[in-house]
């Protein structure tokens, strides 16, 4: 069993570790995984991938309550809701779904909070 607890350990870390890369240095990340650069909307969509591991690596963390579940769903639904809004912000990329993304989820961070 505490194999096991270990394991999670290194796979939440090693996750949250990837989606902090593909945050900050998305191209990088492209170019070390795919052997290719990262430009343009594969980078937004990079982001927002490190955005999802790292809540994923919150919510799997070993032991992992309820609560911590809830933290790591409401990291990335906070996230999610100020990058894609600080995307449409920017104007180079908004589809017609983006600003309904942005308000979907603000909407789950909020009924994640009340929770």
């Amino acid at each position: 069993m505490r194999s096991t607890s270990k394991l999670l350990a290194f796979t939440a870390i090693a996750e949250a570790a990837t989606g902090l890369a593909l945050i900050v240095v998305p191209s990088l990340v492209g170019r070390l995984l795919l052997g290719a650069e990262l430009s343009g909307v594969s980078i937004v969509i990079g982001r927002l991938a490190g955005i999802a591991l790292v809540g994923f690596g919150i919510a799997c963390w070993p032991g992992c309550s309820a609560a911590r579940s809830f933290c790591g769903m409401l990291t990335y639904n906070v996230l999610a809701t100020l990058y894609l809004a600080y995307v449409g912000l920017g104007g180079e990329f908004a589809g017609k779904l983006l600003w309904p993304a942005v308000v979907f989820h603000a909407v789950l961070g909020i009924f994640l909070v009340r929770a």
